[in-house]
């Protein structure tokens, strides 16, 4: 028998996309009310963009090539 993984007490209990529309109305209500939290999410925003871009940029420059991979098969299949 299988059990259930326990659950924290601080769990609403939400899972897949009505956790997402909560996080996102957190995040809208948060940049509504704060004006610290703007600039915050700006620059960690800008952050995400600067670092995004410069990983596109690296694997389009240097993509990775069938020797560079050592186990290509590890479940045997």
């Amino acid at each position: 028998m299988m059990t259930a993984e326990p659950r924290s007490r601080l769990s609403l209990g939400l899972q897949g996309s009505a956790a997402l529309f909560v996080a996102l109305a957190v995040v809208a209500i948060l940049l509504i009310t704060l004006p610290a939290y703007r600039v915050f999410f700006v620059i960690s925003l800008l952050i995400g963009i600067v670092i995004a871009g410069g990983l596109a940029l690296w694997h389009r420059l240097h993509p990775i090539k069938d020797t560079d991979v050592e186990n290509k098969r590890p479940l045997g299949l």
